[in-house]
């Protein structure tokens, strides 16, 4: 659906119109899906973010601002804070975050058979491994989950600097580790 129909409906939306309500979350929800579960890993809260989202944007689309996004941004966006506030409210911790069956669902068919072979995610999963915890949440959450280091510090209530320091001493020594 292209930006211009997307923000016409949207004002509608803005006007109470459930018919143009019910035209965008069909044009949408796939998208905003799509986000919740790669955030949450679990279909149940992804569902119920995505829930979240569509209300929130029921009641607030007649604050969208034209300037700052196409109307997709903008509702992805929205979704994304959703996803993020499910995670504080119901204190996801990093074992449920970090089970192994989740750690390369973020590689897509393409990536998997560009980038990593089974024993390149073999030694990949050694070295994580090998990391703190802090460190292991931080690059998980950050490279395996899309997190911002703003959404990190967000999620671990730890200040921007420690979190930065966190992935970076990660990143070193899986780089270290995986040049062995």
């Amino acid at each position: 659906m292209e930006h211009e129909q997307m923000l016409r409906l949207l004002g509608a939306v803005s006007q109470g119109d459930r018919k143009s309500f019910e035209q965008l979350y069909n044009a949408t929800s796939g998208q905003l899906y799509a986000v919740c579960l790669k955030i949450l890993v679990r279909k149940e809260l992804a569902e119920e973010a995505m829930q979240e989202a569509y209300v929130r944007i029921w009641h607030n689309a007649g604050d969208y601002q034209v300037g700052k996004g196409t109307v997709l941004t903008w509702m992805v966006s929205i979704a994304r804070y959703r996803a993020l506030d499910l995670i504080r409210y119901h204190k996801i911790r990093k074992e449920e975050l970090l089970d192994k069956s989740d750690l390369y669902n973020g590689f897509d068919n393409e990536t998997d058979n560009l980038a990593l072979k089974s024993e390149q995610k073999l030694n990949l999963e050694r070295c994580l491994e090998d990391l703190d915890a802090q460190q292991k949440q931080a690059i998980h959450l950050a490279y395996f989950n899309g997190f911002s280091h703003h959404e990190v510090t967000h999620y671990l209530e730890k200040p921007l600097g420690t979190i930065k320091s966190w992935i970076r001493r990660g990143l070193l020594s899986l780089q270290r580790c995986l040049a062995l």
